[in-house]
């Protein structure tokens, strides 16, 4: 008799999703295992992009991804919003704040905490970049100091205000001190200052900077951060923070009223909590299997984990890659262990360090081969995140993702402002509305009088349609030949606008082989033909009438584009109409939202259509996934 088998991951960062997601997918036939997500929020934080919050980049939900939503089409996946603070092992269960869960096998991935390493003030004055709470806290913060700033009259009080201090050179605290240099040019328009009043300073207690970089590519980014008005203070350290100062190790002060900590990070204070063996940073030890090593039933992964792969004693780097990698391990040891098979070991899978220093610029170290810097770093960046959607299986949040990096953005980015969405599309209106009034008047004509496409006669002259028609090549060399004199009466001429005395050119005089035998399939005969004249006069009118109101611009605009195109093809359109095609295509711009109908229907449709994929998105889950999804 099989028994019933309950998998239990507690932690939705970026190992614990990745982990659940393999497992889902591997086991979705399986009906005698369930898998329970626990996390204490109902969404998975991009704790990577934190920093663009904490610098009002991006607004909170642009990092926040539903639970829910990630696992709508996963039946064996329920989704718990609860905190664990014990695990009875002998019991084989998790218990949380709200319930207990029974488990056969655990995989614990509850993170990491910014480290003060006891810095004194530094919790009651200072701020950190650990969750969504605190970024927003630090952006209302950082607001509110250029405010307070802009508005005092004392010199020295209103350099404490406008001083930035970020303490660590890591991943955290570049990204950190570079986005908030991007944001420092709105803050100064916003108050009225000169971007030079506000000071941006980043401090390090060791002789270099960025070491989690190569030498080369930390030379880089500190010369790009000087250049751009961040100042980069070594051999510095802070011993001391104060409300509007911090006290520095060789005895003096610094004024400033906001200290942001990122010099270091340790296992998450949950894990005292558990009972298991800690190493340095408080992070559990595990096994080469990413076991804890008396109880193989319970693993252990990502920033919370430390495995001694290099024998170091440091465990491997508390990075997204090394959280991915421990998730991998734990879940194929999951499904040996369900199917009687031999263990994996772990394997870091390293490809290389990025870091971004503002939207627009970053360096990269990638395969410990190739560097990059500027564009090519924050492009690889951006690809490297997309992946990991793609890696659980999100392309929801993947669009979105791409929406809110390079469309849904005020700030340059690696695009410069070539992808803004935030441009006024009022200007394409007018395009929008001639390009639906030529679909218009063009059908006036095919829908009364003796050429009307809705009469049985055939208007579309396809070689192999005129053949069947005639029964004879004569009347076809008659056309051909009237066709010739008509030609030499009035040349055909290449222009994209029309010059008197010539007759247009036609993009192809007749209709390509390739594009002949794709055609011939759609519309063998001359039934076929007229159906197919007659459904193509209505879909112009649609196009034309959706066009005009503004309403499904972006499908109007790309099948408007398709439809001139095939025309072209087809040897039915000339050269001084491709100009529809690029008008087309400029209309896909969002045109339909100024005096549009799309103003109302487009949201409309995304709440509909995300209702009825992913169901309604709740602040807590309960663990009835199906139900929560009505």
């Amino acid at each position: 008799m099989v028994t019933h088998k309950n998998i239990v991951v507690v932690g939705a960062g970026f190992g614990g999703m990745y982990t659940t997601k393999r497992l889902a997918k591997k086991l979705k036939k399986n009906h005698d295992v369930t898998i329970t997500l626990i996390d204490k929020n109902p969404f998975m934080t991009m704790e990577t992009s934190l920093h663009e919050v904490a610098a009002a980049r991006v607004k909170p939900e642009a990092i926040e991804y539903d639970l829910q939503r990630l696992f709508s089409r996963r039946k064996n996946v329920n989704v718990v919003t609860d905190e664990v603070f014990q695990i009875d092992r002998e019991n084989k269960c998790v218990m949380a704040k709200h319930g207990s869960y029974p488990y056969d096998y655990l995989v614990l991935g509850i993170g990491a905490e910014p480290n003060d390493f006891g810095t004194p003030g530094v919790k009651e004055h200072g701020f950190v970049l650990g969750n969504i709470e605190d970024a927003i806290k630090l952006r209302d913060h950082i607001d509110d100091m250029v405010r307070l700033g802009a508005r005092e009259r004392d010199p020295e009080m209103r350099q404490a205000y406008l001083n930035f201090v970020v303490v660590g050179t890591g991943f955290t605290g570049t990204e950190m001190a570079g986005e908030l240099n991007s944001w420092r040019p709105e803050l100064a328009e916003k108050y009225h200052l000169d971007p030079d009043d506000i000071k941006i300073t980043m401090m390090e207690m060791a002789p270099t900077v960025m070491h989690m970089l190569d030498s080369s590519d930390a030379a880089k980014a500190v010369k790009y951060m000087t250049k751009h008005g961040i100042v980069i203070k070594t051999n510095t350290g802070v011993v001391g923070v104060h409300e509007d100062y911090i006290d520095l190790k060789d005895g003096s002060k610094y004024p400033t009223h906001t200290l942001i900590w990122t010099a270091g990070v340790k296992a998450s204070s949950q894990a005292d909590k558990l009972g298991f063996k800690q190493g340095r940073g408080g992070r559990i030890i595990v096994n080469e299997y990413s076991q804890i090593p008396d109880d193989p039933h319970i693993y252990v992964i990502g920033d919370v984990a430390l495995y001694d792969e290099d024998g170091t004693g440091r465990g491997q780097p508390q990075v997204v890659q090394g959280a991915e990698s421990a998730g991998k391990t734990a879940w194929k040891n999951i499904l040996a262990q369900l199917n009687n098979q031999d263990p994996v070991k772990f394997k870091g899978n390293y490809q290389g360090f990025m870091v971004s220093v503002g939207p627009a610029w970053g360096v990269a170290y990638l395969l410990n081969t190739f560097h990059l810097s500027g564009f090519f770093a924050i492009l690889m960046k951006d690809l490297v995140d997309m992946i990991y959607f793609i890696e659980i299986y999100s392309g929801y949040y993947l669009f979105h993702y791409i929406m809110n990096e390079w469309f849904r953005i005020k700030r340059p980015t690696l695009w410069r402002r070539n992808l803004n969405r935030y441009g006024n599309v009022l200007w394409t209106v007018p395009l929008r509305i001639f390009l639906g009034m030529m679909w218009l008047v063009d059908c006036w004509y095919k829908v009364q009088g003796s050429g009307s496409w809705f009469t049985n006669k055939l208007q579309l002259h396809f070689p192999w349609l005129v053949q069947a028609t005639s029964g004879a090549s004569s009347k076809a060399s008659a056309t051909s030949a009237a066709s010739n004199k008509a030609a030499q009466s009035a040349p055909a001429m290449f222009s994209l606008n029309y010059d008197y005395g010539h007759s247009p050119m036609p993009v192809f005089d007749q209709m390509p082989l390739w594009m002949q035998n794709i055609t011939k399939v759609f519309i063998p005969n001359k039934d076929v033909a007229l159906a197919a004249q007659k459904a193509m006069t209505v879909t112009e009118i649609i196009l034309g009438l959706c066009l005009v109101l503004g309403f499904c611009t972006f499908l109007a605009g790309g099948l408007s584009a398709v439809f001139v195109a095939i025309f072209c093809l087809s040897g039915m359109n000339y050269w001084v109409n491709v100009w529809m095609v690029f008008a087309a295509i400029a209309v896909m711009n969002g045109s339909g939202r100024s005096f549009g109908l799309d103003m109302w229907f487009v949201p409309w449709l995304e709440k509909t259509l995300g209702k009825a994929r992913y169901g309604v998105m709740r602040p807590i889950y309960y663990g009835n996934t199906n139900s929560d999804k009505k």
